[in-house]
């Protein structure tokens, strides 16, 4: 019989809203629910529609596939942040970047 491992959306959704320092409030607040529906949802107790995903993964700055891809043990915190939002900016943006972080890793 093989095994089957659900994944943990509310806990998802928690670690990638402190890690981003946002609170559940403001979470509630920029979806036009309650903190307690939030907390629901974290606490796996409420269910979460594909729809409220999607508006919480804007709120977070994360894509739903990068929500449910698995986190990378290597990289902090700090530099997923910066990974999640370089993804967001156009091919010239990201060579503007990373010029600018090959200048100042320079000194």
């Amino acid at each position: 019989m093989e095994l089957i491992t659900l994944f943990d959306v509310g806990g998802r959704i928690r670690k990638l809203r402190k890690e981003r320092g946002i609170s559940a409030k403001e979470v509630a607040i920029s979806l036009g629910v309650s903190a307690s529906f939030i907390s629901g949802i974290e606490n796996n107790t409420d269910k979460c529609s594909l729809e409220n995903l999607e508006r919480i993964c804007r709120v977070l700055g994360v894509t739903l596939a990068g929500f449910f891809a698995e986190p990378s043990e290597d990289l902090a915190p700090e530099l997923m942040r910066l990974l999640e939002t370089a993804k967001k900016l156009s091919p010239e943006q990201r060579e503007a970047v990373r010029k600018m972080l090959e200048t100042m890793n320079k000194d």
